[in-house]
């Protein structure tokens, strides 16, 4: 009876392992498969944005304020505590409820809660930052756009707000320049908070992987920062 339920045991154990191997390894086969491919899009780039990577977690990064979109007018200054008055960019990203609000920092994380976002269940948000350009630096990567994408990825960004508006969480905060917002959709170990962001370049055109559950397969085909790049 004992050696019959170790075998089960074993069993399982090396099919859970056999299932995270075959996640990792599609994830990264794909990335040399990309949507999009083709040869940089840098010359005809008309808006400077970026992709920022925390080595987890992707956000988009645009300007505040251009002629495709007001931010602000969307995201308004009003909803956070003390936003920086000479912020040039706005980030936002997508993740879940109870992982974004319960996490300030790594060390709040558990494994608890990790698995409780991967498992699903959870209602998602979008988190939005403003910052300044000096804030901006490792872990930046270029996001060259024409006019035409930056307006399909706007597009997007506001898909994501119930009814196309923004709804903020009242009192979540992590910082004085940062606010949460309702967010459609849910979060879980096939739609994470990368996948939103590869989902949205994907179809604006940029060369990206044609899955990115992990932040290097949203990255991979777009170039760092150059130091200096940022001031």
């Amino acid at each position: 009876m004992v050696r019959r339920w170790l075998r089960r045991i074993a069993f399982t154990l090396l099919g859970f392992i056999a299932l995270v191997g075959l996640y990792v390894a599609t994830a990264c086969a794909l990335v040399f498969w990309p949507a999009n491919p083709g040869p940089p899009e840098s010359a005809s780039a008309e808006v400077q944005a970026w992709v920022l990577s925390n080595g987890v977690h992707t956000d988009y990064v645009f300007p505040v304020r251009s002629a495709t979109i007001d931010w602000p007018q969307l995201f308004p200054l009003s909803d956070f505590k003390a936003p920086p008055l000479d912020a040039e960019f706005i980030a936002i990203g997508w993740g879940d409820r109870e992982f974004y609000l319960n996490t300030p920092t790594w060390a709040d994380l558990t494994a608890s809660r990790a698995l409780g976002a991967l498992a699903g269940g959870n209602r998602a948000l979008l988190h939005v930052s403003y910052l300044r350009r000096s804030q901006l630096g490792q872990g930046a990567f270029a996001l060259p756009l024409t006019q035409a994408q930056y307006a399909q990825l706007a597009a997007y960004v506001r898909g994501a707000l119930p009814s196309g508006k923004a709804a903020p969480i009242a009192g979540a905060h992590y910082d004085d320049q940062d606010a949460f917002y309702e967010a459609e959709g849910g979060y879980n170990l096939f739609e994470t908070c990368n996948t939103w962001t590869g989902r949205g370049l994907r179809g604006s055109g940029v060369t990206v992987s044609r899955w990115t559950p992990f932040d290097f397969t949203v990255t991979w085909h777009l170039k760092p920062a150059p130091p200096g790049a940022i001031r």
